[in-house]
Protein backbone atom coordinates (compact mmCIF):
# COMPACT_ATOMS: atom_id res chain seq x y z
CA UNK A 1 0.00 0.00 0.00
CA UNK A 2 1.37 3.58 -0.88
CA UNK A 3 -1.41 5.80 0.36
CA UNK A 4 -4.38 5.35 2.92
CA UNK A 5 -6.40 8.48 4.19
CA UNK A 6 -9.95 8.54 5.79
CA UNK A 7 -12.27 11.42 4.19
CA UNK A 8 -13.07 13.89 7.23
CA UNK A 9 -14.86 16.59 5.57
CA UNK A 10 -16.28 16.90 1.92
CA UNK A 11 -16.63 20.96 1.15
CA UNK A 12 -19.71 22.39 -0.13
CA UNK A 13 -18.11 23.36 -3.73
CA UNK A 14 -16.26 19.63 -4.25
CA UNK A 15 -19.87 18.18 -6.19
CA UNK A 16 -19.25 21.40 -8.63
CA UNK A 17 -15.92 20.03 -9.60
CA UNK A 18 -16.45 16.37 -9.27
CA UNK A 19 -19.14 17.41 -12.49
CA UNK A 20 -15.93 19.40 -14.34
CA UNK A 21 -14.13 15.64 -13.58
CA UNK A 22 -11.84 17.08 -10.69
CA UNK A 23 -11.14 16.03 -7.50
CA UNK A 24 -9.20 17.84 -5.08
CA UNK A 25 -7.88 16.47 -1.64
CA UNK A 26 -6.29 18.36 1.24
CA UNK A 27 -5.37 17.28 4.86
CA UNK A 28 -7.21 18.64 7.64
CA UNK A 29 -6.32 22.50 8.69
CA UNK A 30 -6.67 23.47 5.21
CA UNK A 31 -7.60 27.44 5.08
CA UNK A 32 -11.27 27.60 5.02
CA UNK A 33 -11.28 29.16 1.43
CA UNK A 34 -9.30 25.68 -0.09
CA UNK A 35 -11.61 23.52 2.48
CA UNK A 36 -14.55 25.08 0.50
CA UNK A 37 -13.35 23.26 -2.40
CA UNK A 38 -11.42 20.41 -1.04
CA UNK A 39 -12.48 16.43 0.28
CA UNK A 40 -10.50 16.71 3.35
CA UNK A 41 -8.79 13.94 5.28
CA UNK A 42 -6.60 12.47 7.56
CA UNK A 43 -3.47 10.39 6.11
CA UNK A 44 -3.40 6.63 8.04
CA UNK A 45 -0.18 5.62 5.68
CA UNK A 46 1.67 7.06 3.83
CA UNK A 47 4.76 4.79 1.71
CA UNK A 48 8.37 6.75 1.81
CA UNK A 49 9.04 3.60 -0.56
CA UNK A 50 7.66 4.01 -3.52
CA UNK A 51 5.33 6.74 -5.24
CA UNK A 52 2.63 5.72 -7.22
CA UNK A 53 2.95 5.52 -11.02
CA UNK A 54 0.87 4.88 -14.28
CA UNK A 55 -0.78 1.66 -13.75
CA UNK A 56 -1.73 1.89 -9.89
CA UNK A 57 -5.37 2.24 -8.61
CA UNK A 58 -6.65 4.72 -6.82
CA UNK A 59 -9.70 3.09 -4.90
CA UNK A 60 -12.44 5.98 -3.23
CA UNK A 61 -14.66 4.52 -1.21
CA UNK A 62 -16.44 1.52 -3.16
CA UNK A 63 -14.97 3.12 -6.55
CA UNK A 64 -11.73 2.23 -8.11
CA UNK A 65 -9.83 4.00 -10.94
CA UNK A 66 -6.71 3.80 -13.13
CA UNK A 67 -3.75 6.33 -12.97
CA UNK A 68 -2.77 7.29 -16.48
CA UNK A 69 -0.39 9.87 -15.21
CA UNK A 70 1.49 11.44 -12.22
CA UNK A 71 2.76 15.40 -12.61
CA UNK A 72 6.55 15.64 -11.18
CA UNK A 73 5.60 17.37 -7.78
CA UNK A 74 2.34 15.72 -7.10
CA UNK A 75 3.50 12.94 -4.22
CA UNK A 76 5.77 15.84 -2.86
CA UNK A 77 2.67 18.01 -2.02
CA UNK A 78 0.82 14.80 -0.90
CA UNK A 79 3.39 14.38 1.84
CA UNK A 80 4.14 17.99 2.59
CA UNK A 81 0.79 19.09 3.13
CA UNK A 82 -1.38 16.70 2.35
CA UNK A 83 -2.59 18.43 -1.32
CA UNK A 84 -3.17 16.84 -4.64
CA UNK A 85 -5.46 17.71 -7.51
CA UNK A 86 -7.39 14.18 -9.14
CA UNK A 87 -8.01 14.66 -12.66
CA UNK A 88 -10.56 12.35 -14.53
CA UNK A 89 -9.09 13.14 -17.96
CA UNK A 90 -6.98 9.72 -19.04
CA UNK A 91 -4.07 12.00 -19.84
CA UNK A 92 -0.79 10.36 -20.50
CA UNK A 93 0.68 13.68 -18.91
CA UNK A 94 -0.49 15.84 -16.20
CA UNK A 95 -0.74 19.40 -17.23
CA UNK A 96 0.20 20.58 -13.98
CA UNK A 97 2.88 19.62 -11.55
CA UNK A 98 0.55 18.72 -8.66
CA UNK A 99 -1.82 16.54 -10.74
CA UNK A 100 -2.48 12.84 -10.61
CA UNK A 101 -4.44 11.90 -13.82
CA UNK A 102 -6.88 8.99 -13.81
CA UNK A 103 -9.02 7.42 -16.77
CA UNK A 104 -12.27 8.95 -17.14
CA UNK A 105 -14.89 8.16 -14.65
CA UNK A 106 -18.92 9.58 -14.20
CA UNK A 107 -18.68 12.34 -11.73
CA UNK A 108 -21.95 10.17 -9.85
CA UNK A 109 -20.04 7.35 -9.42
CA UNK A 110 -16.92 9.46 -7.97
CA UNK A 111 -19.69 11.53 -5.30
CA UNK A 112 -21.46 8.54 -4.15
CA UNK A 113 -18.07 7.28 -3.18
CA UNK A 114 -17.43 10.37 -1.20
CA UNK A 115 -18.66 10.14 2.45
CA UNK A 116 -16.96 10.99 5.67
CA UNK A 117 -15.24 8.25 7.51
CA UNK A 118 -15.02 6.50 3.76
CA UNK A 119 -10.84 5.64 2.52
CA UNK A 120 -9.24 7.07 -0.64
CA UNK A 121 -6.11 4.50 -1.38
CA UNK A 122 -3.81 3.85 -3.44
CA UNK A 123 -1.91 0.26 -4.45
Amino acid sequence: MIFKTIITDIGRDVAELIADGVLILFAEGAPPELAEVSVLHSIDVISTDREPSAGDLINIGASSVMITAVGPLAWQKVRDIGHVVITFNGASTAERPGEICVAPVHGATVLASLTIGATIQIG
